[in-house]
């Protein structure tokens, strides 16, 4: 399964599921994480963390490792 981390930018995607439980899984989910939802990764940091992504039509930042936790299918 691909990874929200995984996007190069300008790419688009939507949310399969969250492989996040407990706190991290609640604040994606609130965020906007949640299934069907589309999601585009904007850019990367030079290092390559943290990354922003359009979802929603709002922009966040998110480290990599959370990225890691929304699985995601093509647009």
């Amino acid at each position: 399964m691909r990874t929200l981390d995984q996007l190069r930018p300008g790419m688009s995607a939507r949310v399969v599921r969250l492989a996040a439980r407990g706190a991290i899984g609640q604040r994606l989910s609130d965020m906007g994480f949640v299934e069907g939802t589309a999601v585009k990764l904007i850019r990367a940091a030079p290092l390559g963390d943290p990354l922003e992504v359009e979802i929603q039509d709002y922009l966040l930042s998110l480290r990599r490792a959370e990225a890691h936790l929304v699985e995601i299918s093509d647009a």
